[in-house]
C-alpha cells in the first residue's frame, strides 16, 4: 500500500483523513512492514466504506487486512440506525458467522503424538470436508426452522454436546431475533445435508498444542498450560450463508435507487437498517449465524467421538467459540455518548475486555478469549480482549494471518503433495480430499501470523496469552 496519502498516528496506527464524500476518516492498524505488504485495494475499499450513510466515528482496518468483496477482509465499521445507518451484506461477507472454537482435550501433546497418525485418519474419516461435502444429518423443513432459530442450543438439545458447552459460546450459542422465514428455499436446500461439515477454502480442524504461555494468569483462567493439547475448529454457515449473501446483495443493488443511496462501489450494496429490506437481511443473517453455531457444535460432537476411539475418558471441554463474519447490534460510547450501533466485522473478531456483560462469567475478570488462526501448518494464537480496545476499535481485533497471495497464484507456485510432504517433515500431518485445496492454502500464501499478532498486542487491540503449534490438520 502506498503510504504517501496516509498520516502515521503512532507505531501501530495510520489515518486516512476524511476527504471528498468520505463521512468519517479511516484508521489502519499496522506497522510500516505490514501496511506496505497490504494491497492498494484495501485503502480504496475502506475509503468507500467511509462514504456509506450513518457510519460512526471511523472505519477500521485490522493488521491482517487484504482485498475482499466490498469491505476489505479485516474491515470493521459501525452504523447508527437512527442516523440513517445501513447494513451491508458485503460488510458481513458470504460465509456468515465463519468463526473459530477452541477445545481443550484434557491431555498432553505427548499423548497425542503416540497415536498421531491413527487419530489423523479417524478425524479425516469422521469429519466431512471439501466443496459440497455432506454429512449424516438431513434436516426436514421443521428441523431446519428449529436449527435456524436455536443454533448451538438446538444442536445440544438434539444430543450434539452437553449443556455446559453453551456457557462457552458467544451469545450462549444462539443469536436472538433470527428469522427463519427470511431464509429462501434455495438457501435451505443447500444446507439440508451440510450440517456437521467442514467445508473448503481456509476452513480447518486442527489438533494443536500450547507451545508457549505469555500470561499464566489469563491462560490459567482459560484452562490452558504449556504442553496441553487443544483443537481448533474454523468454519461457518456453509452453503446457506453463501446463498443468503448472494441473494440479499442482488436485492440491495436493485433497491439502492429507491433508498436514495449513492454507492461508491456496487459491491457495497446496502439497505437502511430500519427498512423492511434491512430488517429481513438482519433476520436472515442471524439465522445463518445460528446455522454456523450449530454446525461447529455438531463438528465438536463428531470430534469427541473420534477422540473416544483412542481416549475413552477424554472430556474435550470447550474453551470458547466466537464469530468473525458478522453484524452485531451493540452499545458503544462515542464521544462520551452511549449509542446503539450495528457493528460490521468482516474477517475481524469481537474482543471484549474484562467486566463486559457479554463475556462468560468464568472469564469476566480477565476478558474474552480471542483466537487468531494461522495458515495451514503454522502457528496460531490465543489472545484476550482489552479495556482499551473499546475506544481503539469498538472492541475488535484481527482474526488470522491474512492472505498475501491469491489462490490462483498459490496453485502456480505449489503442488498439494509438495506442501503435505514438507509439513510431514515438520511433524505435522495434513489430511484433505483436495490436493488443489492444499496448494491454495500453502503456508507461504499467507502473511506471517506472528507479525500480525504482535501488532495487535502492541496496539492494545488484544493481549497475547498463548502460542499454539499444529500436529494434525484436517482441511477442506
Amino acid at each position: 500500500m502506498d503510504t504517501s496519502k496516509l498520516e502515521q498516528m503512532d507505531e501501530t496506527r495510520w489515518r486516512i483523513p476524511a476527504v471528498g464524500s468520505m463521512r468519517v476518516p479511516a484508521t489502519i492498524f499496522a506497522d510500516r512492514d505490514l501496511i506496505e505488504d497490504m494491497d492498494d485495494k484495501v485503502q480504496e475499499q475502506i475509503c468507500n466504506v467511509c462514504r456509506l450513510p450513518g457510519i460512526v466515528k471511523s472505519a477500521l482496518v485490522m493488521p491482517d487486512a487484504h482485498w475482499g468483496y466490498g469491505f476489505p477482509i479485516g474491515g470493521v465499521a459501525a452504523f447508527d440506525a437512527e442516523d440513517g445507518g445501513v447494513v451491508s451484506a458485503g460488510g458481513v461477507g458470504f460465509d456468515i458467522s465463519c468463526g473459530v472454537r477452541l477445545i481443550h482435550t484434557g491431555m498432553s501433546r505427548d499423548k497425542i503424538r503416540a497415536v498421531q497418525a491413527k487419530l489423523a485418519h479417524e478425524l479425516s474419516r469422521s469429519t466431512p470436508a471439501g466443496v459440497g461435502s455432506t454429512g449424516r444429518i438431513h434436516l426436514d423443513d421443521a428441523e431446519m426452522d428449529d436449527m435456524l432459530k436455536g443454533g448451538a442450543q438446538w444442536a445440544v438439545a438434539e444430543g450434539y454436546g452437553v449443556p455446559d458447552d453453551l456457557e462457552h459460546i458467544e451469545e450462549r450459542g444462539c443469536q436472538p431475533d433470527a428469522d427463519p422465514a427470511a431464509v429462501s428455499a434455495q438457501a435451505r436446500r443447500r444446507q439440508r445435508s451440510e450440517m456437521g461439515t467442514l467445508g473448503s477454502g481456509n476452513h480447518y480442524l486442527e489438533v494443536q498444542y500450547v507451545s508457549e504461555v505469555f500470561d499464566k494468569q489469563i491462560a490459567g483462567a482459560y484452562g490452558l498450560h504449556e504442553g496441553d493439547a487443544v483443537i481448533s475448529i474454523h468454519c461457518g454457515s456453509r452453503g446457506l450463508g453463501h446463498q443468503i449473501g448472494t441473494e440479499f446483495l442482488r436485492e440491495m443493488v436493485i433497491s439502492t435507487e429507491e433508498f436514495g443511496i449513492e454507492l461508491p462501489d456496487r459491491e457495497l450494496a446496502c439497505a437502511p437498517i430500519n427498512s423492511a429490506l434491512g430488517q429481513r437481511y438482519m433476520g436472515a443473517m442471524r439465522a445463518a449465524v445460528n446455522c454456523a453455531l450449530a454446525n461447529r457444535q455438531i463438528l465438536t460432537d463428531l470430534t469427541r467421538s473420534a477422540f473416544a476411539q483412542f481416549f475413552p475418558d477424554a472430556t474435550l471441554k470447550l474453551v470458547y467459540d466466537v464469530s468473525h463474519n458478522i453484524c452485531k447490534e451493540e452499545t458503544h460510547v462515542i464521544n462520551g455518548v452511549s449509542r446503539m450501533l450495528h457493528v460490521h466485522r468482516k474477517g475481524a473478531t469481537r474482543a471484549l475486555g474484562p467486566g463486559s456483560e457479554h463475556v462468560p462469567s468464568a472469564f469476566k475478570a480477565v476478558g474474552q478469549p480471542v483466537f487468531i488462526g494461522g495458515s495451514m501448518g503454522t502457528s496460531s494464537y490465543v489472545l484476550v480482549g482489552t479495556e482499551a480496545g473499546e475506544e481503539l476499535a469498538l472492541s475488535s481485533a484481527c482474526h488470522g494471518a491474512g492472505r498475501r497471495m491469491s489462490r490462483n497464484q498459490a496453485r502456480k507456485r505449489w503442488h498439494g503433495k509438495q506442501v503435505t510432504d514438507e509439513l510431514a517433515r515438520k511433524g505435522i500431518i495434513v489430511r484433505s480430499p483436495s490436493s488443489r485445496g492444499i496448494a491454495e492454502e500453502a503456508p507461504g500464501a499467507y502473511k506471517d501470523v506472528t507479525s500480525v499478532v504482535d501488532l495487535a498486542d502492541r496496539a492494545g487491540l488484544a493481549t497475547k496469552v498463548c502460542h499454539l503449534r499444529p500436529m494434525i490438520c484436517i482441511k477442506g
